[in-house]
């Protein structure tokens, strides 16, 4: 007769051995793939595509294989990637699919799907942005909030703005000045808060003249301060200094090479160099620093070095490109191995 301590104990005996087995490999063509093709001298080269855990190394413990094998297997993959960020060892990606916020932690090997407290859904996660001490803030669209994720944290907690937002969605943090820019679509402009949520100034309003915006979406902020706002429906890319004062923009409508019909990420290099991710194009577009374009990366297809409907855009201190690639449930890392142009 076997009794529920027998069964327990085939059950732990069964998960132990199965614990030992191997994860199935991701398995990807090694061949090498760079932008532009030959006989152009490379600028950008291919690195891999990230959609679950295990493509990091990070596998499943004993006691959550327990959990799957009592209640059946909870999926940890991408579903519809929007934001990505690296902070240290750590990947983070914003999934409205998801509901929540997947963190990588490759360092100690663990995987969390973070959501907002009592385990509520974060409904649009759209924008992420690394803090001075290790903590990520989160835009929420829907939810019309951001979030904070503490370092080591198991939730994200909302992060209490003195500020009425309409639609949230870019954000960018400077952790000199503890201000938090925060891009709100529907109010065409960009907030400027400082470390204790109070709005200390904003720029824009809708319009099509210099500093003015329509519908804007994401934001980068380069280490030297300067921020680039995607201007969705005017078609173009802003930069501002740190106050918010006007600097620079380009970009138009069109279907060629270098125009701008659907912009979403924006990110820079070391060297100064522009991405742009554009959906339509279902590519990556880079210019130098006066909005000259050099290269596009990336066409429609599900392959590596393809896209569908690409989204978000981080780019690392080493160089390491981080596209959220959404309609293929993926993050794909490229690297620039290129020098200054």
């Amino acid at each position: 007769m076997t009794t529920p301590m027998h069964a327990l104990a085939a059950l732990c005996l069964a998960l132990a051995l199965a614990s030992c087995a191997p994860e199935a490999p991701n398995v990807e063509d090694k061949t090498p793939l760079v932008w532009p093709a030959e006989p152009d001298a490379p600028r950008v080269a291919y690195v891999r595509a990230i959609s679950r855990p295990e493509d990091l190394g990070i596998t499943r413990n004993f006691f959550q294989r327990v959990a799957d094998f009592l209640f059946g297997r909870d999926e940890s993959h991408l579903i519809r990637p929007m934001a990505v960020l690296v902070v240290g060892d750590i990947l983070y990606v914003a999934d409205p699919g998801a509901q929540g916020v997947h963190r990588f932690d490759q360092k100690s090997g663990r995987y969390d799907l973070l959501q907002a407290p009592d385990k509520q859904p974060l409904i649009s996660p759209v924008g992420l942005a690394a803090g001075a001490a290790g903590e990520v803030y989160v835009s929420d669209s829907a939810l019309r909030a951001v979030f904070v994720i503490r370092p080591g944290a198991e939730e994200a907690e909302r992060f209490k703005l003195q500020a009425d937002l309409v639609r949230p969605t870019g954000i960018a943090y400077d952790p000199a000045a503890g201000r938090l820019y925060l891009v709100d679509t529907g109010e065409h402009s960009v907030g400027i808060f400082d470390r204790d949520g109070k709005l200390v100034s904003s720029f824009g309003g809708r319009g099509t003249a210099e500093g003015e915006f329509n519908f804007p979406t994401l934001m980068w902020r380069t280490p030297q301060g300067i921020l680039y706002v995607t201007d969705s429906l005017n078609f173009r890319i802003q930069s501002f200094d740190a106050n918010g004062r006007f600097l620079a923009k380009f970009g138009r409508h069109g279907d060629g090479s270098g125009d701008l019909p659907r912009q979403k990420g924006v990110a820079t290099d070391h060297y100064g160099h522009l991405y742009i991710v554009d959906s339509i194009f279902n590519a990556i577009q880079v210019f130098d620093g006066s909005g000259k374009f050099l290269l596009s990366i990336g066409a429609l297809g599900h392959e590596r070095g393809e896209f569908w409907l690409p989204t978000g855009l981080f780019i690392g201190e080493d160089d390491k490109i981080y596209v959220a690639d959404s309609r293929n449930r993926r993050v794909q890392v490229l690297r620039y191995i290129g020098g200054p142009t």
